[in-house]
């Protein structure tokens, strides 16, 4: 074997470690964002509750109350709406960032899984063509299951992204 294949291997792990890096680094963002969301969310509706009890308790008869309670409920199912759309918008995003470096990564390994199965076929030595002829077909069988797998999440993904 050459000299190559460890060299080789160490720049695959390399490589590994700064997509999972990058992708935690991506997850950590999409993290702060929500967080940021909600102290938004939780600030503006601490002030819009002081500012409604002090109409409440300012307001001197029940008519005033209910129609004030009445004014309430569109803005909140509004707010409620955007605050989800919000999140979803967050969420859809680190999700087609991942799904993007997934694919990525997918795609990396199977080039260079085909360039070991290339390179163990050159340098195999005489006599062991059944034992290539089980790596190839074994390297086509991961192939099509990767396949398989990645076209069936991203119709699940697709799916799921419909309904919300």
């Amino acid at each position: 074997m050459s000299t190559l294949i460890p060299q080789q291997l160490v720049a695959a792990q390399q490589s590994s470690l700064e997509t999972l890096f990058g992708l935690t680094s991506k997850v950590f963002e999409g993290f702060e964002k929500l967080v940021a969301l909600n102290l938004q969310i939780s600030k503006a509706a601490l002030a819009e509750n002081q500012e409604t009890l002090t109409k409440a308790i300012s307001g001197g008869n029940a008519g005033e109350l209910l129609a004030l309670q009445a004014s309430l409920s569109q803005p909140a199912v509004e707010k409620v709406v955007a605050y989800g759309r919000q999140v979803h918008e967050i969420v859809s995003g680190v999700q087609s960032e991942i799904s993007a470096a997934a694919a990525a990564q997918g795609q990396q390994f199977q080039r260079e899984a085909q360039g070991f199965v290339e390179n163990l076929t050159k340098n195999a030595p005489a006599g062991s063509e059944s034992a290539i002829a089980a790596w190839n077909s074994a390297f086509s069988t991961a192939n099509t299951v990767y396949e398989s797998a990645n076209k069936a999440a991203k119709q699940f993904v697709s799916k799921v992204s419909t309904v919300q």
